[in-house]
């Protein structure tokens, strides 16, 4: 039996007890490939914890990103005003880029989040139907 799951953004989708998840698109950013990742329902809890230990990791590295972009010179000479004129705009890249990541990671939990619901909610459905069925109580 094959699910189709749509978590808003055509990501997910079940295929004989495994769930496919492709790679979201970001506004900005090259189209994914037509690739994609499949787990079956006891992997996908696990991935997304794992995913979800990346987007901890990223929201720390993103806040040590905002004190790089916020240098200081060590004092008024020219040698110390030339490094932090450098080191201020490598570092606001460096906070811009792992805003990014961030934010793919985020849709990347909520598409593996809305194919693992989605299966459960087709699964529950399915199940209601097959009680209603195999109650013996059809009207004709």
């Amino acid at each position: 039996m094959v699910y189709a799951v749509d978590g808003g953004a055509s990501v997910g989708k079940a295929l004989g007890g495994m769930i496919s998840v492709s790679a979201p698109a970001i506004a900005g950013a090259p189209a994914p490939s037509s690739g994609g990742y499949r787990f079956s329902r006891e992997e996908i809890d696990s991935v997304i914890s794992q995913w979800e230990d990346l987007h901890s990791n990223l929201l720390d590295d993103y806040r040590q990103a905002e004190g790089m972009a916020r240098v200081r010179p060590p004092g008024s000479e020219p040698a110390s005003q030339d490094f932090t004129s450098s080191a201020n705009p490598s570092g606001q890249a460096f906070a811009e880029a792992t805003m990014r990541m961030i934010k793919y990671v985020e849709k990347y939990i909520e598409a593996l989040r809305n194919a693992r619901d989605g299966i459960t909610t087709r699964e529950e459905q399915t199940e209601d139907t097959v009680n209603q069925f195999g109650s013996g109580v059809m009207e004709v």
